[in-house]
């Protein structure tokens, strides 16, 4: 990477699209712009109407570069779902320089070798994280660059996605004018700006709570080792809400997010709001009490659902805690009614970066500080473009600085 550098992630989301427009600078990232639009054609975090995902996409976009003043042409993505798959696979190779440092070329080579894995035609690898390397058998390597050696092998885990969800979320980016500079595992990307090295080695779980769906992570030993998706999320409190109060979803969600609260003990009685009933025009008053007693059942059974399912992934007595993130983890309460139901520690994470500062960016800062530290040290193939391009401007970033990363989803844009 040169010293300066645009990136520029894109999270496609239920409820919102977002794009986040990052600078890195000798290796510091800022946050230079933001930009946000309602998501349209996403049901349940999965793309169902390419047209109305194109036109949110388009308008974050525009959002995003009219605060900022940057054209944007290429795009870091995110992309989670029930159909994201994880294995392990191992790689050999012999070292190829005479005198036996290993170099980038043999790193390469060994990521290639292990990416030769036997998948179902429908499916496809997204991305290969490397867990360790290994040097003429000494283990515990996390970059081998400069060592001496004669035998290179590095284990992995390979994410692999269905091939129509990936294709679909591709076709949508075409379609935004955009280009797709890699994708990335939301779930990777969230952990690496959530969870804190000790996290990630002792066995944490990131739950990532969106509106359409709820992403949970394991992590342990420093790497991912499980993923599910569960298709309950913060519409389900909202359309909750619309029936319980007889009002309309976008009145519902308004109500949710400005006198929300998931803990009966933490809502006031005197905390009142007027309601306009569907199918008449008399407004009725409700208390903060009223409306908590229809979320907290609803908060509580999303917390089992996660408790249930992190069981089920055989890592119940092996999780030493929980951080949350995603949009619908803000509701005051949460964290405590968590606590209590997830039988664990608990906390919120929240990306501490100016304008950002929000547990629903927590994936999109994720990916620029992952796509940061991938660059450094990681090889993985892209489009050779630069990031982004400032209006009337040559590209801000220096000829060829994608040349060194080499991204498994190129092979099929």
């Amino acid at each position: 990477m040169s010293s300066n550098d645009i990136i520029v992630s894109l999270d496609i989301g239920t409820s919102k699209v977002r794009v986040i427009i990052g600078e890195v600078n000798n290796g510091v990232i800022n946050i230079i712009g933001v930009g946000s639009a309602d998501s349209e054609g996403i049901r349940k975090g999965a793309i169902v109407d390419i047209d109305q995902t194109v036109q949110s996409i388009r308008n974050a976009v525009d959002h995003a570069e009219r605060m900022v003043g940057i054209q944007i042409s290429d795009v870091y993505v995110g992309i989670q779902g029930n159909h994201i798959g994880l294995q392990t696979n191992h790689g050999v190779v012999a070292v190829s320089n005479e005198d036996r440092e290993i170099g980038e070329e043999d790193i390469e080579r060994v990521l290639q070798a292990a990416k030769v894995v036997a998948l179902p035609p429908e499916r496809e690898i997204i991305d290969l994280v490397p867990k360790q390397y290994l040097v003429d058998g000494l283990e515990g390597i996390s970059d081998p660059r400069g060592m001496i050696g004669v035998r290179l092998e590095v284990e992995t885990t390979i994410v692999t996605g269905a091939k129509t969800a990936i294709h679909n979320l591709v076709r949508c980016i075409e379609k935004a004018n955009l280009r797709i500079a890699g994708v990335i595992l939301m779930s990777l990307a969230s952990g690496q700006m959530a969870l804190s090295k000790d996290e990630k080695m002792m066995g944490t779980v990131l739950v990532d709570i969106g509106a359409g769906s709820c992403t949970i992570a394991v992590f342990e030993q420093g790497s991912i080792v499980a993923t599910s998706t569960l298709p309950v999320g913060g519409e389900y409190v909202t359309s909750d809400i619309s029936y319980g109060l007889r009002t309309q979803t976008e009145q519902a969600e308004k109500i949710k997010q400005k006198f929300g609260c998931a803990l009966i003990e933490d809502a006031a009685e005197d905390q009142r709001f007027k309601v306009m009933r569907m199918g008449s025009n008399v407004e009725k008053e409700f208390s903060q009490v009223d409306l908590t007693n229809i979320i907290e059942p609803r908060m509580q059974e999303i917390f089992h659902l996660i408790h249930q399912e992190v069981h089920r992934l055989g890592y119940g007595e092996k999780v030493n805690g929980y951080v949350l993130t995603g949009g619908s983890v803000t509701m005051p309460g949460t964290l405590a009614l968590a606590q209590h139901e997830l039988e664990s520690t608990v906390r919120i994470a929240v990306p501490d970066y100016i304008g950002v500062r929000d547990p629903a960016f927590t994936s999109g800062v994720g990916m620029i500080q992952y796509v940061s530290k991938y660059m450094r040290n990681r090889s993985v193939s892209v489009p050779k473009k630069s990031t982004s391009r400032k209006a009337g401007t040559a590209s801000t970033s220096k000829p060829g600085l994608f040349e060194r990363l080499k991204n498994m989803f190129s092979e099929f844009i």
